[in-house]
């Protein structure tokens, strides 16, 4: 059904997201954008209708969850941070890895290794690779941008959160289509993955710029401040969490690895063990217990298992008192309080866009009478401009593959354009979420790296919208010749190399920037500050 408030339903998060970039102020972005949709649902001032979107966006389920998740994981950084493990793990890794190419590598290589749910990927990568990549001078800019574009993008590609949702709605999808006798769902998951190219590229992306040690765009800027000057953020960033300014100097005159990685590996254990439990039913696979699994329940436990062990290593080494420890926790819930505050209200925007019904707006105008070469490509920017628009990507999952799926049925009949859609899907969804300033997993991602939010958005829309371009033109290409993806893909990583060696020299020489030494093994030079 069409959205009666047609093309103004698009304006409240627009204007949010374009305030957000413009003005660097994301709350009061956020707070205007819905403030502006609650003007246009009501007709009048909006005041009230603010707020009661405001909390309803507080009181969903999976988003108390969330919030819960978030808290806890505060305070299990605040905790790792008390007992010294921050220090010992940085003071390792900077023995270990002593030069920016190395520490963008291990990071990279985490984020695709934790591939089952982003948020914990975000939470767990960003606070290991912190202090090391400050000390090696990497800009909070480029270490937000390795796990943010690693994250999202890895979770789509295996047994995640993000795969048991859509395995559900391709399900839905099939049976809007009128399909009794389909493949299974799980098989068609896997027939999308070579059509995914956003989430593929965008990993490869990721690699390339590491490995190269090249950069362009405003992420360039970001690097030649760090590393010339040492201000790993820009001089009036607000990053998101600040653990030194926030908590002072840790408890631990002798800081110990196991204060570090004791925590982590239970928070991975628990998540892990706990979704399985919560999928469980007699008889059922790995698969079913994936399909079924409470993701946002899980990482609660995961991450009040984490307190909890750093509640026992600082009884057990004599390092914090019970009262101590608990003092910690409260500190670390203090941590999180602007990623939460702006949590809540990108999902009051998306309370805002479901009342107006923004998705289902911009889904009718793209009608069903277009060539069959075009629609992958298609497909893939109105998920994009859905995700961007709403900053939620599994919401724009849940809109248009049920919408998708019977159209592309009707057009062809063939579950290869099936399978294709729901990679494009996908694609769309993550390089929206990249892109958008009001996306859960990027505020995350800026979060846990203590990054400034809109800085981490346009110093990574830069290589988002770089790798958009290659995987719309290879999908207009196998649209149009049915060339296998799979053998497209190289192609494409080839374009990407091309591009990042080609745009960082053009921007370098515009600019007057000398390269970084990324492989250097050495400590960066000294600030003159």
């Amino acid at each position: 059904m069409p959205s009666e408030f047609g093309a103004l339903s698009v304006l409240p998060p627009l204007l949010a997201i374009v305030l957000a970039i413009a003005t660097r102020k994301a709350v009061l972005s956020l707070f205007l954008g819905i403030w502006a949709g609650a003007v246009i649902y009501t007709g009048g001032l909006g005041i009230v209708q603010t707020f009661e979107w405001i909390v309803a966006a507080v009181a969903g389920d999976f988003h108390v969850r969330i919030l819960v998740f978030t808290l806890l994981l505060g305070s299990g950084v605040a905790m790792i941070w008390n007992l010294g493990g921050s220090y010992a793990v940085r003071d390792w890794a900077i023995a270990k890895l002593d030069s920016q190419r190395k520490v963008g590598a291990v990071a990279w290589l985490l984020g695709v290794v934790l591939f089952f749910d982003d948020y914990a990927n975000t939470a767990i990568v960003g606070s290991a690779m912190k202090d090391v990549s400050d000390h090696l001078r990497i800009s909070r800019e480029k270490l937000s941008y390795i796990v943010d574009s690693t994250a999202a993008p890895v979770a789509t590609l295996g047994i995640s959160s993000w795969v048991a949702f859509q395995l559900s709605l391709i399900t839905d999808g099939y049976e809007a289509a009128g399909v009794a006798d389909h493949p299974a769902a799980f098989e068609v998951f896997l027939s999308s993955i070579p059509f995914n190219m956003y989430s593929i590229l965008a990993v490869v992306m990721v690699a390339i710029i590491v490995f190269s040690g090249r950069d362009f765009g405003e992420m360039l800027d970001a690097e030649h401040r760090s590393w010339s000057t040492g201000a790993v953020s820009r001089e009036d960033a607000r990053p998101m969490q600040d653990v030194k300014s926030d908590l002072g100097e840790p408890s631990a005159t002798n800081p110990r690895l196991v204060s570090f990685f004791a925590p982590i590996a239970v928070l991975i254990a628990v998540t892990i063990g706990s979704a399985l439990w919560t999928g469980y039913s007699p008889g059922a696979s790995v698969m079913d217990m994936v399909t079924n699994a409470d993701f946002a329940s899980a990482l609660i436990y995961g991450s009040f298992a984490m307190v909890a062990t750093g509640f026992a290593l600082g009884k057990f080494y004599g390092i914090l008192t019970l009262g101590e420890s608990t003092d910690t926790v409260i500190d670390g819930f203090g941590l999180m309080l602007t990623a939460v505050s702006i949590l809540v209200l990108a999902w009051g925007i998306g309370e805002v866009v479901s009342a107006l019904q923004t998705g289902e707006y911009v889904a009718g105008i793209v009608g069903d009478q277009f060539p069959i070469a075009v629609l992958p490509a298609l497909v893939l920017v109105l998920a994009a401009f859905i995700a961007f628009s709403t900053g939620t990507s599994w919401g724009t999952m849940g809109i248009l593959t049920p919408i998708v799926i019977p159209v592309a049925w009707n057009l062809t009949g063939d579950h290869t354009i099936i399978a294709a859609m729901v990679g494009v899907i996908f694609s769309g969804a993550i390089f929206g979420d990249h892109s958008s300033p009001i996306s859960d997993t990027t505020v995350l991602s800026a979060t846990f790296t203590g990054a400034d939010l809109v800085d981490h958005v346009r110093t990574q829309l830069y290589y988002a919208l770089t790798v958009a371009l290659v995987a719309i033109v290879l999908l207009l290409v196998w649209g149009v010749t049915r060339i296998t993806p799979v053998a497209l893909l190289p192609v494409g990583v080839l374009a990407l190399v091309g591009l990042v060696y080609g745009l960082s020299e053009l921007d370098a020489d515009r600019k007057g920037i000398e390269p970084v030494a990324t492989d250097t093994p050495q400590e960066a030079p000294e600030s003159d500050e």
